[in-house]
């Protein structure tokens, strides 16, 4: 998979990308991962990339040109039209269904905005959707294209040790994770739970499930009923609790 970010600021989204599971990834080519200055591709000799509103108002406005420049190069280079991404609080909140689905897909290319946003003329002509990490507004969409980056990398083929590193997490399954232990066995006077020392595959799973069940509902009502709703009583050990 190749994703593309064109951005103001490619230092900051380097230094995220670099590290960790996807940096580690990145290096051994499992995934291309490739940030862009968006000032690179203007044609003003002081690299100018945003101008003052029509209509009026505060702040200023990213310019169409600059983008636009970035986008056709990202085609030129890829020889396709990439899925084309921008981050907005206008856009669709992001799941971990959409993050699947992205991750299937072979180029993409995502956009940050900043300032007031982007001339809406050059969104219609090249993004295919929007996108929001939540409700809420950050200072440019920097951070919102690295959470993007990041759920979908980690489930492209070779980035984890194993497709089950994120099947049987929080959200992927339809319901939150079960509480996690490690060593050691007892701290501050409390134990690991018995069930999960007792090397019983089966009992563990069950009590997994159990425990994902009770704090989806306890959290995330939505989400565990509509997890209840798709499986019946019996389907996996669900049973709905009154």
């Amino acid at each position: 998979m190749n994703i593309e970010i064109a951005t103001l600021f490619p230092e900051m989204c380097e230094t995220v990308l670099g590290e960790s599971i996807v940096g580690r990834a990145r290096k051994a080519g499992k995934i291309n991962v490739h940030c862009r200055q968006i000032r690179e591709y203007t044609q003003d000799k002081h690299r100018r990339v945003d101008d003052t509103p029509y209509g009026g108002g505060m702040g200023m406005v990213m310019q169409c040109e600059p983008i636009y420049n970035c986008y056709r190069a990202v085609c030129d280079e890829m020889g396709c039209k990439p899925h084309t991404i921008y981050m907005s609080p206008k856009g669709k909140v992001f799941t971990q269904q959409r993050a699947v689905e992205l991750s299937q897909m072979d180029n993409i290319l995502i956009i940050c905005g900043h300032y007031e946003g982007v001339d809406q003329r050059v969104l219609d002509k090249i993004v295919d959707e929007e996108i929001s990490v939540g409700d809420y507004v950050l200072t440019g969409g920097e951070l919102p294209a690295l959470v993007v980056a990041d759920a979908v990398a980690r489930m492209c083929p070779g980035v984890l040790s194993d497709e089950v590193c994120f099947t049987d997490e929080s959200i992927y399954s339809g319901l939150l994770e079960y509480p996690q232990y490690t060593r050691p066995e007892v701290w501050e006077g409390e134990a690991v739970p018995e069930v999960l020392l007792s090397g019983h595959h089966k009992n563990i799973a069950a009590w997994r499930l159990e425990q994902s069940l009770a704090v989806t509902k306890e959290r995330r009502p939505d989400l565990y009923e509509k997890y209840t709703s798709e499986h019946e009583p019996g389907d996996q050990k669900v049973k709905r609790k009154k």
